[in-house]
């Protein structure tokens, strides 16, 4: 279903083929949680499990999908290791709405969220000329403890995201749920609103993004390898913090993503310094650029 070329990501196929470090917020109110209920999600490429409703908590075991309507989740997600959530379609209304967080465990995946700009939906009508947006919500975190892959894009999420060790190796070869498209293995945070901070690290990929997010606080991107000499994109932010890039390869750069530089409120550090200035090739003509400006 996924594939990334140079690190852009295309929806290519249906999506039936495919298959604690930060705080966790509070549970809704008490006089909600009777109606609800804990919900293991199971599933197989052949036959993915999916989730509908409203849940008290998720457990994912195998291939579950998001795609028939909206989805409450009064307390956390949890994708168990090998197991995935696909959660990236918007027809009938389809989102889901998460009080608490979402933990991805070893060899675990999830895809969250889309829009036409970075991530068609895969439910979108015109593959040519996308339009559908999604509107996913996650009260507390998001964590990856070293998982396959992380891909979120368009999503709210209230405190913050921290994605450590993992990944496919730092290799392009397809594995894991991305294998069912010939995907390689990549992670990506793009056009999402963060009200904490971002902590990505020793993380050993195929491609990484980070790109036109909002932060509250904090970014880091911490000695992650990838195989891809156009991956480590880590452009565009707002970041309200410091944003610290240290010990990556390829070292952060602006690839051809057509970024702009980020925006920083505080500190700007080591590869991603306010000093360092690189080739950017926007528009299809190369001009060199700061990876890094004052916010004010």
């Amino acid at each position: 279903m996924l594939r990334r070329h140079k690190g852009v990501p295309v929806a290519i196929a249906a999506a039936g083929t495919l298959v604690s470090m930060l705080a966790l917020v509070p549970a809704t109110t008490a006089a909600a949680a009777p109606t609800w209920r804990t919900h293991v999600c199971h599933g197989t490429p052949q036959h993915p499990g999916e989730l509908v409703g409203v849940n008290l908590d998720v457990i994912v075991r195998g291939l579950c999908l998001v795609q028939n309507g909206p989805v409450a989740v009064s307390r956390n997600v949890i994708i168990t290791p090998h197991s995935a959530l696909i959660a990236a379609f918007a027809r009938h209304d389809t989102h889901m709405n998460i009080a608490g967080s979402i933990i991805v465990h070893k060899g675990g995946a999830l895809i969250l969220g889309c829009n036409p700009r970075s991530f068609p939906c895969l439910d979108d009508p015109s593959k040519k000329h996308p339009s559908l947006v999604s509107r996913d919500r996650v009260g507390g975190s998001i964590v990856g403890l070293a998982a396959l892959g992380i891909v979120v894009h368009n999503a709210w999420i209230g405190h913050s995201i921290a994605q450590s060790g993992g990944g496919g190796g730092r290799t392009c070869k397809p594995q894991g749920v991305f294998a069912a498209n010939h995907s390689p293995v990549y992670s990506a945070y793009e056009d999402n609103w963060i009200g904490g901070g971002v902590f990505i690290s020793n993380l050993r990929t195929c491609w990484l993004g980070v790109i036109r997010n909002w932060t509250g606080d904090s970014v880091h991107i911490v000695k992650n390898q990838a195989a891809d000499p156009d991956a480590m994109e880590i452009i565009s932010n707002v970041v309200h913090g410091n944003l610290v890039c240290w010990r990556n390869s390829p070292k952060v750069q602006f690839g051809d993503s057509r970024g702009t530089p980020n925006q920083v409120g505080r500190r700007a550090l080591l590869e991603c310094s306010f000093r360092r200035i690189l080739p950017n090739p926007s528009h299809q003509h190369v001009h060199f650029s700061h990876i890094s400006v004052h916010l004010h």
